[in-house]
C-alpha cells in the first residue's frame, strides 16, 4: 500500500498503517508530535503502537532540533543477522543442546559477564573500532561515569523484553543467525538523564506533552546529548557484534565437523538519530521502531518468537524519509497479554521452536503482536523482500 495522509497540526502525518486500526492513544501521540514547531515531517510505519512520549514506529524529521523521547530509552537498539554454510540437513532433531550452549555463552535478562570480555579472543571482531568507542567514555555525561564497570560487563549480553537470539532457516533450507538487542542499562540511563534535562529547558514549557521536550541546535545541551547519543549508538552496535561473535562460536562448537562458514553480517539500528537531507533541507531524523530503507540498504524486520522474519532491501522512498518498520509491532500491552494468554497458549503458538515456554515470557507470545505478513504487505513501496526466515531456536531473557 502507499501511505495515507492524516491531518496534523503543522504537517500531514504520512501513515503506512490503516488509521482506523491505530489505537486512540497512539494517534493522540502522533497528533502531539505534529504540533512541535521544529517539525519538518512525520512518517508512521505499519507496526505503529503506543510508546513513551513518541510513538513506536514513528520517523520524525526536525530542523535544528531533536527529541530524546523520539529515540527512546534503548538507544541504538537494532538487529544483526548472518547467513551460514549450514543447511537444514546438518541439524539434529533436537536443538535443545544448541540453545543451552548459546545461553551459557551469552548472558540474558539482567545478566552480565563475570568480567569484561576481551574482544581479542573473538574471531574477526573489530577490536580497534571497539577500543575507539570505549575511549569516548570519558567524554560522556558525569551522571553515568560510575556505570563504567557495569557497562563493560554488559557488553555482549542480550537483555530482556523483546530482545532475542534466533537460529533460523530460510525458505531454501539455509541456516541464518539473528539477534536483537541495544545499549543495555548504560543507554537507558543516558536517555533518561537527557530527557530530564530537556524537560527543564525554557523553550519546552509550551510543548503539549513534556515527554516531547527537545534540544535545540547550537546549544550546550544539544552538544552534550549528541555526544552521548552517538556514543550509545556505537555501544549498541558493538554489543550486537560481540554477541554475534559469541553466537558464531557456539555454532562452530555445536557443529565441529561441518566447518561452518559465515557470510557478511547485516546490521541495522532501529532506535536512533541520523543526519540526513530531504526536500533540500538538512534535518535530524529520529527513527523509533523504524529502520533506514534507503535505496539498496539491507535491513532486518523480525516478527515474533513463533512467526517469521525478513531480510529486506530498501527502495529509497523519500515520503517515508527512507524508512521502514522495525518489526511486527505489538497489538496489545504486556499486561494485557499476560491477562489474555496462558502458558498453554504459548506452547501452542511456539510449536516447533526450541525456546522458553514458561510464564516469564507469556507477554512475548506471538498473539500479542501484529501479523508480520500484513505489516510487510503494507510497506511494499518501502522495501522488497530478499529472504524469508523462520526460527527453529529462540533465546529470550
Amino acid at each position: 500500500m502507499s501511505y495515507t495522509e492524516v491531518p496534523g497540526a503543522r504537517v500531514p502525518i504520512r501513515m503506512w498503517a490503516d488509521p482506523a486500526t491505530v489505537e486512540g492513544a497512539a494517534m493522540q501521540q502522533l497528533r502531539n508530535i505534529s504540533t512541535l514547531p521544529w517539525l519538518h515531517g512525520l512518517a508512521v510505519m505499519p507496526d505503529v503502537h503506543l510508546g513513551k512520549g513518541a510513538t513506536v514506529g514513528s520517523v520524525i524529521a526536525m530542523k535544528g532540533a531533536v527529541c530524546p523521547a523520539a529515540v527512546g530509552v534503548d538507544i541504538g537498539c537494532g538487529m544483526s543477522a548472518v547467513k551460514t554454510s549450514l543447511t537444514a540437513r546438518d541439524l539434529p532433531d533436537n536443538l535443545s543442546r544448541l540453545r543451552s550452549r548459546i545461553e551459557q555463552l551469552i548472558p540474558v535478562g539482567r545478566g552480565l559477564h563475570d568480567s569484561p570480555l576481551d574482544p581479542a579472543t573473538l574471531r574477526d571482531f573489530p577490536v580497534a573500532q571497539w577500543q575507539r568507542m570505549w575511549s569516548g567514555f570519558d567524554s560522556i555525561t558525569p551522571a553515568v561515569k560510575d556505570r563504567h564497570e557495569r557497562a563493560a560487563k554488559q557488553m555482549g549480553t542480550l537483555g530482556s523484553g523483546n530482545h532475542f537470539i534466533e537460529f533460523c532457516l530460510d525458505d531454501a533450507g539455509s541456516v541464518w543467525l539473528m539477534l536483537h538487542s541495544g545499549s543495555r542499562n548504560i543507554g537507558k540511563e543516558l536517555a533518561e538523564h537527557h530527557m530530564t534535562v530537556a524537560r527543564g529547558l525554557s523553550h519546552n514549557q509550551g510543548v503539549v506533552d513534556r515527554d516531547l521536550a527537545v534540544f535545540l541546535a547550537d546549544t550546550p545541551e544539544m552538544q552534550a546529548y549528541r555526544n552521548d547519543l552517538f556514543w550509545a549508538q556505537n555501544y549498541a552496535k558493538y554489543n550486537r557484534a560481540m554477541m554475534m561473535a559469541l553466537f558464531q562460536d557456539a555454532v562452530r562448537a555445536e557443529f565441529p565437523r561441518a566447518g561452518v562458514g559465515f557470510e557478511s553480517v547485516i546490521s541495522c539500528h532501529h532506535n536512533y538519530v541520523a543526519e540526513e537531507r530531504y526536500d533540500g533541507v538538512d534535518v535530524l531524523v529520529t527513527r523509533k521502531g523504524a529502520i533506514r530503507a534507503g535505496s539498496g540498504d539491507l535491513g532486518i524486520i523480525p516478527g515474533s518468537m513463533g512467526t517469521g522474519s525478513y531480510i529486506v532491501r530498501g527502495l529509497g522512498n523519500p515520503a517515508s524519509f527512507n524508512s521502514a518498520s522495525h518489526g511486527a509491532g505489538r497489538k496489545m500491552s504486556r499486561t494485557a497479554a499476560k491477562k489474555k494468554f496462558t502458558v498453554r497458549d504459548l506452547q501452542e503458538q511456539t510449536r516447533g521452536v526450541e525456546c522458553r515456554k514458561d510464564s516469564g515470557v507469556v507477554d512475548e507470545i506471538p498473539g500479542a503482536y501484529k501479523s508480520i505478513e500484513k505489516v510487510m504487505d503494507q510497506q511494499r513501496d518501502l522495501v522488497e523482500v530478499v529472504v524469508h526466515l523462520k526460527q527453529v531456536v529462540c533465546v529470550k531473557g
